[in-house]
């Protein structure tokens, strides 16, 4: 079946695509959305005062806003409708996939199948509702601390701001879910996505006319791009890679007749734990800068501020600290969404084994050995795409503009995508084989 399905991708081209109206109308779905979400990201909240705002932002950009600028697309820095963006629903969902390891409910209820799976999709919006709910209100009450950002301040504004950033966020939600049942690839995947290759265009404008103007070199530019090349090319080998343990089925007898044992293939990603552990790491060092920046003019300690200057980017103590953060939430990660007791117990379940192991405790060590040295090989994969860049920028002074979390968003996103997209085109060359087989089946019969 593997090959089959190897030799019908190979096959595929323009003349498949041309034929596949399924697809083409699930792609123009998902354009339709994304670009109703970038309009989105371009509506300013009510009741703020525009130019104090953007001067208020330009002193935070360096802090946690601005990897929240990045995710929303822009829309924090314009605090549009959708500045909240999807990170409450995403936040929702660590927690309740963390909570399902826990809570042994809940815990009940992921082993439930389709109908659990539901229940726990619920528990999540309701979460995105009230962390939703908590950032919006801290949103409308840090804009009315500010001097002059709001022009009429009050439990009004605080209303109308929470309402219109939930909503939007809400909103956001639902789009994503109507983008991953009606168009192609994960709609909040791809809502994040577009985020982060919007403000693409600008930043390599900005970086050629730094090169045009003699500001950095033309040499160093090309330098960098190649990297860039090269690192994406790390983590498309990567994050497509596999470590596939041989399960095998014993014979089976039915009725007089014996059949033969199949075989199969347990895959365990090399990075599991995806772009997570580089969105957790960088909000955690991004807080006592951003709490900094929210101090205004107050004295802080001396203690304090050294912390703050020593967690700058590209110093010395924030890649330290930033490469074991995200190798711990790698492990940490991967121990929460994958866990090899209840894929053992599966496989004993179904009657597969693991070729020379033994099958419940004995498999389940195993799988869990196999999956621990593999995922040293994806935090150390996660630290360097991820140090490099501010290594770059520290040294060379080249504004990039892809980040280690964004690139790896996007590229993987690329990724999901695309195959995505191949595997629609495949089953419509399956259908369209059937079709010709049933036709010659009848002229047969003729």
């Amino acid at each position: 079946m593997a090959s089959a399905a190897e030799q019908l991708a190979s096959n595929l081209n323009f003349a498949t695509f041309a034929k596949a109206e399924d697809l083409k109308k699930r792609l123009w779905f998902t354009l339709a959305a994304l670009l109703v979400y970038r309009l989105g990201t371009h509506i300013p909240l009510p009741g703020l005062n525009p130019e104090a705002y953007a001067q208020a932002f330009r002193g935070q950009a360096g802090g946690i806003l601005g990897l929240f600028n990045m995710f929303s697309g822009g829309a924090v820095e314009r605090m549009a409708i959708f500045a909240l963006g999807i990170m409450p629903y995403i936040s929702a969902s660590i927690i309740v996939q963390l909570m399902t390891s826990v809570v042994p409910s809940l815990e009940a209820l992921k082993k439930e199948g389709e109908a659990g799976r539901k229940i726990i999709n619920q528990y999540t919006r309701y979460g995105t509702v009230i962390l939703g709910a908590l950032q919006a209100y801290g949103i409308a009450a840090g804009l009315e601390s500010g001097n002059g950002l709001v022009l009429d301040p009050g439990w009004f504004f605080r209303l109308s701001t929470v309402v219109t950033l939930l909503g939007g966020t809400m909103f956001l939600m639902w789009l994503g879910e109507q983008i991953t049942s009606r168009g192609i690839g994960n709609g909040i995947s791809l809502i994040i996505f577009a985020g982060i290759a919007a403000g693409l265009p600008t930043a390599l404008a900005g970086t050629l006319e730094l090169g045009r103007t003699g500001a950095l070199p033309t040499a160093l530019i090309l330098t960098v791009i190649v990297v860039a090349i090269g690192v994406i090319a790390l983590i498309v080998f990567v994050e497509r890679a596999q470590r596939r343990l041989l399960i095998q089925y014993p014979k089976r007898q039915v009725g007089n007749r014996m059949f033969q044992g199949d075989t199969s293939h347990l895959p365990l990603k090399l990075n599991t734990s995806g772009v997570i552990p580089a969105i957790f790491a960088s909000s955690l060092l991004l807080l006592p800068a951003t709490a900094a920046g929210f101090a205004g003019n107050a004295q802080l300690p001396n203690w304090a501020t050294m912390v703050i200057s020593s967690l700058g980017h590209g110093q010395p103590l924030f890649m330290l600290l930033y490469g074991f953060l995200i190798a711990f939430f790698a492990f940490f990660y991967t121990a929460i969404v994958f866990n090899p007791k209840d894929t053992a117990d599966n496989l004993k379940k179904h009657g597969g084994f693991i070729p020379g192991i033994r099958p419940g405790e004995r498999t389940a060590e195993y799988i869990d050995y196999v999956l621990t040295r593999i995922t040293v090989i994806g935090a150390i994969y996660l630290v360097f795409v991820c140090i490099l860049p501010e290594f770059l920028v520290a040294r060379t002074g080249v504004p990039l503009a892809l980040g280690g979390t964004s690139l790896l968003i996007v590229v993987s996103v690329t990724l999901d995508t695309v195959a995505q997209i191949q595997g629609h085109l495949i089953a419509q060359q399956y259908e369209g084989l059937i079709k010709k087989s049933k036709l010659r089946g009848g002229k047969r019969g003729r």
